[in-house]
């Protein structure tokens, strides 16, 4: 596996990114031509297999959504620990999100002063990752 690093740390997931994503497009595309010359005694099933499409494409965002969701609320309370564990007191509360996210890649030595550096000069998610020296890596994240 490679070393990760801010050039390479996002993940695609090819099957998923890629295949998934690419046919559902050509499923709705192909539903709605089917539709759109479908005779008078198909439109009825035309139609059904449009929703069919729709609905298969909410679930498949709702799917990446929670996940993503559920990872980002272990990942606060994994950081606000590791916080705790290294100055004895929880993670500033103006801190947001997406800050908190991209710390997770900063070394144990790194981790208080660049939080505490990401407050005061509101760092974005990528300004905190370009700050990081000493990249802690992540190969769990979906």
């Amino acid at each position: 596996m490679k070393v990760q690093n801010y050039a390479n740390h996002i993940r695609f997931v090819p099957g998923y990114h890629y295949v998934a994503s690419t046919g559902l497009l050509a499923v709705l595309i192909g539903s709605i031509i089917n539709l759109l010359h479908s005779s008078k005694e198909n439109v009825y099933s035309a139609s059904l297999i449009l929703v069919l499409t729709v609905i298969c494409m909410i679930i498949w965002l709702y799917m990446r959504i929670f996940a993503l969701k559920a990872q980002d609320r272990a990942i606060r309370a994994e950081e606000n620990f590791r916080h705790f564990i290294l100055t004895g007191k929880p993670l500033d509360k103006q801190l947001h999100l997406a800050q908190i996210i991209a710390l997770r890649f900063a070394s144990d030595e790194e981790f208080p002063a660049l939080a505490q550096k990401a407050i005061t000069e509101n760092l974005s998610d990528k300004e905190i990752k370009k700050a990081i020296q000493h990249w802690r890596a992540d190969y769990h994240r979906v």
